[in-house]
C-alpha cells in the first residue's frame, strides 16, 4: 500500500464530516504534546487516512492548528460575552468567572492549547491575544463605573488587564487542581477583586442571579437586553448583596475596635511593667550607692587608723634612739675604764721583802 493510499479500514465520510473529525483528532493531540510535538503522521493515523487527506483539507499542519485555536477562542470569547452582557458589575464578573471555568472544566483540551505558547502559525491565537480580547470588553464595563465613581476612566484599561490576568492565571491553576469546585472557586476570586485584601469576606458566596444556568452563548456581536423579571432579579440580588457587605463591614469594624481595644489594654499593662521595672532597678541602684558609700566611709577610717598608728610609732622612734645609744655609750665607758691599784703586801713573819 501506497502512502497516498487511504488506509484499510477507514469510514467514508463526508467532506464536512471528514473535516470536523480531522479537527477532533487535531484537537486532541495538540493538547497532549503541543503543536512542535504532533506531527502530520500522527494526525493522519489517529484519524485513520493518509497524509494527502489532510493537507487536501488543511494545507498542512499549521492550517489545522489555526482552525482548532480560532475556534476555541471564539467558543471562550463567546462565553464571556454572555456573561458580560447586562447586569450590575458585580454579577457580570461573577458570570464571567464562572463562564471560564465552566470553558475549563468542559473543553479542558481546548485550554491547555490556547495557555500553550501557541506557534506562530496560529495567528493572532495566542494566550496573550485572548487576554486582550477579554479585557477590551471588561474594559467598557470598569470605563463606566470609573465615571460614575469619578475615577480616571482612562485607567480602565490597565484595571481590565489586572482582573482579567487574575482570573485567567486561576483558571490555569484550577486546569489541574480541580478543586474546590469552580462555584467556589469563582466566588473567592470575585471576593477578591470586588473587596481586595482589606475587605475579604472569611466565607465569599456567589449571587443567586450568577447561578442561574446561563444562556446559550450567543455570537460577539449580540448581546440580548435582560428581561424585567430578570433585571429585578439582579437588582434584588445586588440589594441583597449589598446588605451583607454593609453587615460584614460593620461586623469588621466591630472586630478591628475590640482588637484595637485589647492592643491598648495590653500596651497599658506593658507600660506598667515596664514602670515597675524602672522602680525596682532604681531602689537596687539606690542599695548600690548606698552600699558603695559606707564602704568608703569605712576605708576612710581604716586609713584614718593606720596613720595615726603610723604617728605614735614615729613618735616613740626617737626615744628607743637615745636609749640605745646610752646603752652602748655605757659599755664602751666600761671598756676604757682602768683597773683599780692594789696597795703594798704586809709581810708575814719569817718572810722577806725580796720573796714579794
Amino acid at each position: 500500500m501506497t502512502e497516498s493510499s487511504p488506509p484499510r479500514g477507514r469510514v467514508r465520510m463526508t467532506g464536512k464530516e471528514r473535516r470536523e473529525q480531522l479537527i477532533r483528532v487535531s484537537r486532541a493531540l495538540f493538547a497532549e504534546k503541543g503543536f512542535d510535538g504532533t506531527s502530520i503522521e500522527e494526525i493522519a493515523a489517529s484519524a485513520k487516512v493518509s497524509k494527502p487527506v489532510v493537507y487536501e483539507h488543511f494545507g498542512g499542519k499549521e492550517g489545522i492548528y489555526a482552525v482548532v485555536v480560532d475556534r476555541e477562542m471564539q467558543r471562550l470569547l463567546s462565553l464571556v460575552a454572555v456573561a458580560l452582557n447586562a447586569g450590575h458589575p458585580k454579577i457580570r464578573l461573577e458570570r464571567a468567572a464562572l463562564a471560564l471555568l465552566q470553558y475549563v472544566e468542559e473543553s479542558s483540551e481546548g485550554f491547555r492549547i490556547l495557555v500553550r505558547d501557541s506557534h506562530a502559525a496560529s495567528g493572532t491565537g495566542t494566550f496573550a491575544s485572548l487576554i486582550n480580547d477579554i479585557a477590551s470588553q471588561v474594559e467598557d464595563v470598569l470605563a463606566d463605573q470609573f465615571a460614575d465613581r469619578g475615577y480616571l476612566p482612562t485607567l480602565a484599561p490597565m484595571y481590565a488587564q489586572m482582573l482579567v490576568g487574575m482570573v485567567a492565571l486561576t483558571g490555569q491553576w484550577w486546569l489541574d487542581a480541580r478543586r474546590p469546585d469552580r462555584e467556589e472557586v469563582a466566588a473567592h476570586l470575585v471576593n477578591l477583586a470586588w473587596n481586595g485584601l482589606t475587605g475579604l469576606e472569611p466565607r465569599p458566596k456567589l449571587t443567586a442571579a450568577s447561578t442561574r444556568p446561563a444562556a446559550p452563548a450567543a455570537p460577539l456581536e449580540l448581546r440580548p437586553a435582560p428581561t424585567d423579571k430578570e433585571r429585578k432579579e439582579i437588582e434584588k440580588a445586588w440589594e441583597k448583596d449589598l446588605k451583607e457587605i454593609e453587615k460584614a463591614r460593620e461586623r469588621e469594624a466591630k472586630e478591628q475596635e475590640k482588637i484595637r481595644a485589647r492592643e491598648q489594654r495590653e500596651q497599658e499593662k506593658l507600660q506598667r511593667e515596664q514602670e515597675k521595672q524602672r522602680a525596682r532597678e532604681r531602689r537596687e541602684q539606690e542599695r548600690l550607692r548606698a552600699r558603695e558609700q559606707r564602704e568608703r566611709e569605712k576605708l576612710l577610717k581604716e586609713r584614718e587608723k593606720l596613720r595615726a598608728q603610723e604617728a605614735r610609732d614615729a613618735a616613740r622612734q626617737p626615744r628607743q634612739v637615745v636609749q640605745a645609744e646610752r646603752v652602748e655609750l655605757v659599755e664602751r665607758i666600761e671598756i676604757v675604764r682602768p683597773a683599780p691599784v692594789s696597795g703594798p703586801r704586809e709581810l708575814g713573819p719569817g718572810q722577806e721583802s725580796g720573796d714579794a
